[in-house]
This record gives C-alpha cells, structure tokens and sequence, in this order.
C-alpha cells in the first residue's frame, strides 16, 4: 500500500509528534510546527496520535495513489485538489488507485498535514521518524532528507472509509490577527519593566528569516539588563532576544541550547498558530501565565478524547 511523490514542493516531511528524552544529548525533537493540526488529522481517522503523517509547507506537492486510501487534510489550505477537482482541509477523503492528489499553494496558513488511515510506514531512528535534516535523523529512510520525486511513501493497510469532518467553529481562522499568551520565565525580570511595556504594547511583523528552527520578529528593539548567560536548554516557543532586541520564537528544529535572555514562552499550542503565518503578518502579545496555558492544552485534549468516542459510537 503505498503513494508515490510526484512533485516534491518547496518543503514536505515525514513528521510524528516528536523525538523526545534525547535533548539532554544535543538531539531536537523535530515534530509538526502545529501541533493542533497533526493531532486532528490522525484523530479525524481514528488513528493512534503519534501515526506519522507528511508536513506540506507552501504547497507544490504532488501524490500518486497506488492503491485505495482514506486520508485526512488538516491545517492550511494549500488549495488541496484529487483528479484536479478541489477538496476541503478538516476532514477525511476517499482516494481511490490511480488518483492524483496535488497541493497547489496557500489560500490560508502554511502548512498542511496529511495523514492516512493506519498511518505512513517510514524508518525510526530514536524512537521516532520526526525529520530534522540539521540532525540527519528522520523521514523516510531515517537520514533526514525531505521528500523527493520518485519516493514511495507506504501505509499500513487502511480501514473503510468514514467521513469525518473538524466543525466549522472548530476550525482555526489563519488569516485573524493574532495576539499570542508570553509565559514569563525566571530571566523575564531581567527586562526593566520600560522594556517589557514595550514588547507587550507594540505589533510585531513576521520577518523574512523564518524556518522550523525559528521565527525572526521585527518591531521595537527590547533589552535585557544581562549582558548574556551560559547556555542553557530551550524549550519549544521560547522567546529569546539577541544583542539587536528583534525577539526570536524557538520552533520544533532548534538548536537545544542556547545563550541569550529569554523573555518568556508562548504554549505549543500557540506557537502551531505562529507558525501558521507568514512574512509580513502582524502579531501582538500578552502576558498569560502556566495555568492558561495548561487549561487550554486541557480543553483541547478533552475534544480529542471526546471526538474519538463518538467516532467510535457512530
């Protein structure tokens, strides 16, 4: 069972939810720069969590199917389209032996997800096929490469097809202004409290230096009262500020360490929002705190949970 890549596009990977227990070692954890998207994919089928699935950045991406399938399309809708006629993301397909499925380019969002019932089939290497290509660890041969022509992309044996679809209030809008929650780690206090009225008052726009180890922001300079600090780990969405003041969101594929003043931390929930934006897209941030952040990963995992029992029900 088996998809064979027609188009490779600017960006496509093989991810699952991460490589995680192995920072402490150097090793990222790669994974889905959105987090809410992956999970809904694999959960729209009924798959375990984790079942690895194909990141789509920018579109370009093409599949041949050689064989019957039942996908799910999550996250932006890079114009999705099987045998050249256009499909909705959030929700599951039929694909049938022979069809084309092609992502053309972004209407809204970044970043698509596809994930097929029972799950790709690629190489693990640590626990986990998440492709981090600094690291020369995951995809589908387990040397981190991103997906190329001519790749055979293989799935376990799907199940009969269930139509299964994210409700419309449910489905994230990529194109609303975004005001992203700052947790305020131990340094925050080492910006005077100026410098912190500053960051939490103006808009910043996504710079042109974007990739899945981070985000550049540009707007007002902020600074540290630190001059710096011994490296140290960092977490997913920390938000570290170098010697210029343009603040850097840490994404899935950076580096483990690092030595700048970190101002705070956004959840991985909202740093999946981030990451779903562009250059030139205005952002703003407010000061939020653990307990938002963990009731917001609670109310989404409690929909999961509750979308799989009636699934399961139906």
């Amino acid at each position: 069972m088996s998809f064979e890549v027609l188009e490779p596009g600017m960006l496509a990977l093989v991810q699952d939810a991460g490589r995680h227990g192995y920072q402490h070692m150097g090793v990222t954890t790669g994974g889905p720069m959105d987090e809410f998207a992956f999970f809904w994919a694999n959960r729209l089928l009924g798959n375990d969590l984790n079942a690895p699935q194909i990141e789509i950045t920018f579109g370009r991406f093409s599949l041949q199917a050689n064989h019957e399938a039942c996908i799910a399309i999550t996250g932006g809708d890079l114009g999705a389209r099987i045998n050249d006629q256009a499909i909705a993301p959030w929700r599951t397909h039929h694909i049938s032996k022979g069809d084309r499925l092609d992502f053309t380019a972004p209407v809204s969002g970044l970043r698509a997800y596809l994930a097929v019932s029972g799950g790709f089939k690629p190489a693990m290497k640590l626990g986990s096929c998440a492709t981090v290509a600094r690291e020369g660890l995951g995809g589908l041969d387990g040397k981190g490469a991103k997906l190329a022509k001519g790749d055979t992309l293989e799935f376990e044996k799907n199940a009969s097809f269930v139509e299964a679809f994210l409700p419309e209030p449910e489905v994230p809008d990529y194109q609303q202004h975004l005001r992203l929650g700052v947790i305020p780690g131990y340094q925050y206090r080492s910006f005077p409290i100026v410098q912190r009225e500053k960051f939490f008052s103006c808009d910043y726009e996504i710079s042109q230096n974007i990739d899945r180890m981070g985000y550049r922001l540009k707007g007002d300079a902020i600074h540290s009262d630190l001059d710096g600090i011994i490296s140290e780990g960092i977490a997913f969405g920390a938000i570290q500020v170098p010697k210029d003041g343009q603040p850097i969101v840490l994404m899935k594929d950076r580096q483990t360490i690092g030595g700048y003043p970190k101002i705070g931390c956004l959840s991985a929930l909202d740093a999946g929002q981030l990451a779903q934006r562009g250059p030139g897209t205005r952002i703003r941030f407010y000061l939020a705190d653990v307990a938002e952040a963990e009731a917001q990963r609670a109310i989404f995992n409690h929909k999961l949970e509750t979308f799989k029992t009636s699934l399961a029900g139906a």
